[in-house]
């Protein structure tokens, strides 16, 4: 694999050589992701998605309509946060 240097500027900015904005298929006022690895390397991607709006129904669907809280007690019971019922 080719090894493309970048220069840093006074900013902190990089510009991405042309070879590799074509070979991810990045196009102007895209954004793009860095991943740092544990090892210490860093890969440069795409992101999976462009906007929130692209992961709609992402999840799945629910069938029915939910209210602020009944949503909020779902999240809540997911993570194992949910208030417990008062010994009676």
């Amino acid at each position: 694999m080719p090894e493309i240097l970048m220069m840093v500027t006074s900013k902190g900015q990089v510009t991405i050589p042309a070879a590799v904005r074509r070979h991810l298929k990045i196009e102007r006022s895209e954004k793009i992701a860095l991943v740092l690895e544990a090892d210490g390397t860093v890969r440069l991607k795409r992101p999976g998605f462009k906007k929130v709006a692209d992961i709609r129904g992402a999840a799945g669907e629910l069938g029915r309509n939910l209210t602020w809280n009944q949503m909020r007690t779902l999240a809540r019971e997911d993570r194992g946060t949910a208030p417990r019922p008062a010994a009676g």
